[in-house]
């Protein structure tokens, strides 16, 4: 899977899952190429997102949200996943 493939698809997960004002998805592999457990079909991704309904929740249990949605995409292709929450 390619980086777009994955972007895109956790857009979708998020947005079909998720009441969301605003959502941003970017790639920040390359701040991690030359780390020593750097995997080159793993991705590093950066997610900004707002929602009220996230907003409700602890945030722990906002986390906990997201990480469920992408639980399939964290195993096989996310090495680091960082995640804001407006």
């Amino acid at each position: 899977m390619d980086i777009n493939q994955l972007i895109a698809i956790v857009k979708k997960k998020l947005q079909d899952q998720i009441q969301l004002e605003s959502l941003s998805i970017e790639d920040k592999s390359f701040i991690h190429k030359n780390h020593r457990n750097n995997q080159p079909n793993k991705f590093h991704l950066k997610i900004s997102l707002e929602s009220k309904e996230l907003k409700q929740l602890s945030k722990i249990d906002r986390n906990k949200k997201v990480y469920k949605i992408l639980d399939k995409e964290i195993k096989e292709f996310i090495h680091s996943l960082q995640i804001l929450i407006n």
